[in-house]
């Protein structure tokens, strides 16, 4: 059966779904409201400098390539990456430096020399994070969660059987507050929270998953930058026959008694048997579909982290820096009260600096660099941006500053700024917060908007507002999930 499939957005999720469905034989349009694809995945030029504007880390990469797959073709001859030998450099306050390097063990080995934990219990914890990821990945990441099926399945009674195993009712930090001595490793792995912006004092401990992925599948870096995988997907798409309209927002999601009969474009109907949205749900159902009720319990629950960016062009190199550098807060738990209690950014954030230059060395001038300094800032719920931008950025500057022993400032050529408003704006984010929901309960992940509504035929979900997040590994794995259910429905 060929069907009619449109699909609003091309983020991620929206050209995954694209080329699933395309590589099936439907006729596939993509409705864009922007220029290019990409969604949140985006870039920034001035002058002989470039930065990716969106997620930086590439973990699970055999998503992404099942896609190129699907097609009769190599990933890594277009899209060519490599793994990273260090994954991220860690600076703390008290001068201890940490190497997060590629290898486990090399990684375990650093940890041991450098904080004096022993060597087995990190082991043990990367052991640990494997098993939690086998036991709930084809649940919380690949699992339907809108079907009775998914409950009553093998997969799930396993999980629910050890549960005892997945840390569910420890929060993030208090399971690892109890697996180390070391202030300095709590602080590294509590981390990774972030990764879906949440609060690691609040979340559940199952999110040592996430360190999984890091530390034990590794991580990875384009040749050509993060912006190339996108840019990537949305050639493989136009190859296997997806059309593209951009500059073209989608007015409405056509209903008929709960069946999808199409879109209306420019005042126009133009008639689908099936509606992907890659579209933040929030606006999805304020703006796209009108004829339903609001579904107000998707948005009671606490909002993920925004950011504030910083793109600072440097005019010379730091060779005592690498891809991934992180300068941690002396008080992690006050910055996440001032997160998600109060609102507002700490006086000493966490600050994340991605220099792509290092691996992509035509992203700035020969003698520069291109720096992408970013914090976590909460929610917009209508703080004074302008004010906090001011005072940030020297708190910033001071922190680099202080542990670099070096003057950043007189190395800044040119500065662009991204804050929650423009986040917004920009990627039609609610309230900027980049990952939706946050994760910060017990059954956060059951929380999540489905992929699918059982009350409309038809209409399908992808990206990072829905099940089973944000971030590429996730948006990749909710078209995945798409896929998989269009077969059921229709097949």
């Amino acid at each position: 059966m060929k069907l009619n499939v449109s699909i609003i957005g091309a983020g991620i999720g929206g050209l995954a779904s694209a080329i699933r469905l395309a590589v099936r034989g439907h006729a596939v349009t993509v409705f864009e409201q922007s220029g290019k694809p990409g969604g949140k995945m985006g870039e920034l030029r001035w002058k002989d400098y470039r930065w990716d504007t969106g997620p930086s880390l590439f973990t699970l990469p055999d998503l992404m390539e099942e896609l190129f797959i699907l097609a009769d073709e190599e990933m890594k001859v277009s899209a060519r990456y490599e793994p990273l030998e260090i994954i991220t450099k860690y600076f703390y306050e008290d001068g201890m430096v940490i190497n997060a390097y590629g290898d486990p063990e090399e990684f375990i080995h650093e940890v041991a020399e450098k904080t004096g934990e022993r060597a087995g219990r990190v082991r043990r914890f990367l052991r640990k994070s494997k098993r939690m990821y086998d036991l709930t990945r084809d649940v919380f990441i690949f699992g339907v969660f809108n079907s009775l099926s998914t409950f009553i399945s093998s997969r799930f009674l396993k999980a629910a059987l050890q549960i005892y195993r997945l840390e569910v009712f420890s929060t993030m930090h208090g399971a690892n507050r109890r697996r180390f001595r070391s202030d300095h490793l709590v602080q590294l792995f509590d981390r990774y929270a972030t990764y879906n912006g949440s609060n690691p004092y609040k979340a559940p401990g199952t999110l040592n998953v996430i360190s999984h992925l890091e530390h034990n599948l590794g991580a990875y870096f384009p040749e050509k930058g993060m912006y190339k995988l996108a840019d990537e997907l949305y050639e493989l798409a136009r190859r296997v026959g997806v059309t593209f309209e951009f500059e073209t927002p989608v007015e409405k999601i056509l209903l008929n008694e709960g069946v999808v009969k199409g879109v209306r474009v420019k005042g126009e109907t133009r008639k689908s048997d099936l509606v992907i949205s890659d579209v933040d749900i929030y606006y999805l159902y304020r703006d796209l579909l009108t004829d339903i009720p609001f579904p107000k319990k998707y948005f009671k629950q606490e909002r993920s982290t925004s950011a504030m960016i910083f793109y600072w062009a440097m005019d010379r190199t730091f060779p005592e820096l690498e891809l991934h550098n992180v300068f941690f807060s002396s008080n992690y738990r006050e910055e996440f009260r001032q997160l998600f209690e109060l609102k507002g950014i700490s006086e000493d954030p966490t600050v994340y600096l991605f220099i792509s230059s290092k691996v992509v060395t035509r992203d700035a001038p020969e003698g520069g660099e291109n720096w992408f300094v970013m914090i976590n800032v909460p929610e917009n719920v209508g703080q004074d941006w302008d004010s906090e931008i001011k005072r940030t950025r020297q708190s910033i500057r001071n922190k680099l500053n202080r542990i670099l022993g070096t003057d950043v400032d007189k190395h800044i050529i040119n500065e662009v700024v991204r804050d929650p408003r423009n986040i917004e704006t920009e990627t039609y984010s609610y309230h900027g917060s980049l990952y939706g929901n946050s994760s910060n309960s017990t059954f956060s992940a059951f929380n999540r908007h489905p992929n699918h509504r059982n009350d409309i035929h038809g209409l399908y979900f992808v990206g990072g507002s829905v099940h089973p997040g944000g971030g590429i590994p996730l948006c990749l794995a909710s078209s995945k999930i798409v896929d998989q259910q269009i077969s059921h429905h229709y097949y």
